[in-house]
């Protein structure tokens, strides 16, 4: 490992030695009750400079940057601009010293125009100006930091690119000078990342400052000049990019090696084509209660022992596909049929005595009662079936045991079934609800999002899961915003944009440049 001390304050290998830092962190710390969230950290961010903050979920990143930003004060440590000390004590402060944060949840009114709400930002103007004079203000600031907008749309109607692009100007508008962001590739499809990069780079080039949170290392890889790793709230390393590898990064940010397989080869062989469809859409049409499109004639089929890789952008129609694979939702045109037989009303028990299990995307929300135990939770699928219970009993030592075997397959340690499932990491708790899935799955098991919020490790041993479920015959359907993920783990690759099926590839014919030009709503023969 390198010398943390020195490679924490050595500039960015581009840069003059002596380049003085605009930002310096001395041993901030701070604390929740019972929490230790940071302690000792130490770091620094140059002009010119893009700097990655890595660690797993609850390493420290985001309370750190509050830190910074004013929305939290440190309880012990210094603050440093430009070589002063100086104390936040809110973020207006912080904003007026030149530092920035668009967060993963962005801050817009929807119904305001991309105009009105860039001028929101803009406290020294007149609050009453006209619609116009907003405009060309708007367009100005969009030429020049390179972030292409409309200035007369309304929010709402934007796609997260775009919206994220105005919440960027918003923050520029008022003068940053180091820019934070949290998580910003998240919710944007490849195509969007790229011009998100190039503006990044755009910026740096003219002396910003940018400190990037991400747990996505090839993107951190392309484009950081610095990276720090934060454990348990501390920091643990802080190197030039280029003198590290993603590996050793992750070996960092949880202390042992681990490493994401970019294939799961089959143990078995895969089932012969021209096998009964477990469950399949045809021309599906649904709406919300708003009456808004989300399905717009989806026809999609699924095959056992494969794994279908749903790519999309957040917010294209994954919420409403994954209720009609489950008998959450009926649809409102086309049928959906259950092993070969119509099935086209809301009956979700319907679906599971069928053979379908369901990963939701929030797990606490819609897979879990936090405040039950572990075995209470374990059994809320099979509670009426032997040997938990029947139709007119329950046994909770059957639960407490039937607990204990899903944990043991899942690789979960646990203090006692007993305890309360909320007190479980959240990749301990997702592994639980994927194993007790599984078990229901004996035909199709659909999978919302199984990664979002895990740690490495826990998302190695998910994916680990969904190919055993894979070989056992099971169709799955695998919904992610990570790209890697829907590459390692699926046979086929169907691309959601806005309710529309754009395409079925399959993986051998896939690659990133195709399936990013679907995701951003084009056809194949138009990225060409």
């Amino acid at each position: 490992m390198a010398d943390v001390t020195h490679a924490s304050n050595a500039p960015p290998a581009h840069l003059a030695a002596g380049t003085p830092p605009i930002l310096e962190l001395v041993n901030i710390a701070k604390y929740f009750p019972g929490v230790i969230a940071n302690e000792n950290v130490s770091l620094n961010v140059f002009p010119g400079e893009i700097h990655a903050l890595l660690g797993e979920n609850g390493a420290g990143k985001s309370t750190l940057m509050n830190v910074v930003t004013g929305l939290y004060q440190p309880d012990a440590g210094e603050i440093i601009i430009d070589g002063y000390g100086t104390t936040f004590p809110a973020p207006d402060a912080a904003i007026a010293a030149g530092i920035g944060m668009v967060h993963q949840h962005f801050r817009l009114v929807p119904r305001f125009t991309v105009a009105e709400n860039l001028h929101l930002g803009w406290s020294e103007t007149p609050r009453r100006l006209a619609g116009k004079d907003i405009e060309e203000r708007a367009f100005a600031l969009s030429k020049k930091f390179g972030l292409p907008i409309t200035p007369s749309a309304v929010v709402s109607s934007l796609s997260a690119g775009e919206q994220q692009r105005v919440e960027i100007l918003r923050v520029l508008s008022r003068g940053a000078r180091l820019l934070i962001l949290d998580e910003p590739t998240a919710v944007l499809s490849p195509v969007e990342v790229g011009e998100l990069f190039s503006a990044l780079r755009r910026f740096r080039s003219e002396g910003g400052a940018v400190v990037i949170i991400s747990h996505k290392l090839d993107e951190i890889m392309a484009l950081a000049d610095r990276v720090s790793v934060l454990r348990q709230g501390r920091l643990v390393g802080t190197h030039q990019t280029s003198d590290v590898t993603p590996d050793s990064l992750v070996t960092e940010m949880i202390g042992r090696p681990v490493t994401l397989a970019t294939s799961y080869p089959r143990q078995s062989p895969a089932p012969a084509g021209g096998g009964s469809e477990p469950l399949s859409l045809k021309q599906v049409t649904v709406r919300d209660a708003a009456g808004v499109v989300r399905l717009d004639d989806v026809s999609l089929s699924l095959r056992p022992g494969e794994v279908l890789g749903i790519a999309g952008v957040t917010g294209n129609g994954q919420p409403e596909l994954a209720e009609v694979l489950t008998g959450l939702k009926a649809p409102e045109g086309g049928t959906i049929y259950l092993n070969g037989k119509a099935a086209n009303r809301a009956d979700p028990a319907m679906f599971a005595h069928a053979g379908v299990g369901h990963v939701p995307e929030d797990r606490l929300k819609r897979a879990l009662m936090p405040g039950l135990s572990v075995a209470e939770n374990m059994a809320l699928r099979e509670y009426d079936r032997p040997p938990i219970g029947g139709r007119f009993s329950f046994s909770m030592a059957q639960a407490r045991k039937f607990a204990q075997m899903l944990a043991d397959r899942a690789g979960v340690k646990l203090p006692g079934t007993q305890v309360q499932i909320r007190g479980l990491s959240g990749g301990n708790q997702q592994r639980l609800v994927l194993e007790r899935e599984i078990r229901i799955a004996s035909h199709v098991l659909v999978a919302s999002y199984p990664s979002r919020g895990l740690d490495i490790g826990a998302i190695s041993a998910m994916r680990d899961m969904l190919a055993r479920a894979r070989d056992a015959g099971v169709a799955v359907v695998l919904m992610s915003e990570d790209l890697d993920e829907i590459f390692a783990l699926s046979d086929r690759i169907a691309v959601l944009y806005a309710g529309r099926l754009m395409g079925v590839m399959d993986r051998a014919d896939a690659d990133r440049e195709s399936i990013g030009a679907l995701m951003s709503g084009r056809n194949l023969s138009e990225a060409a």
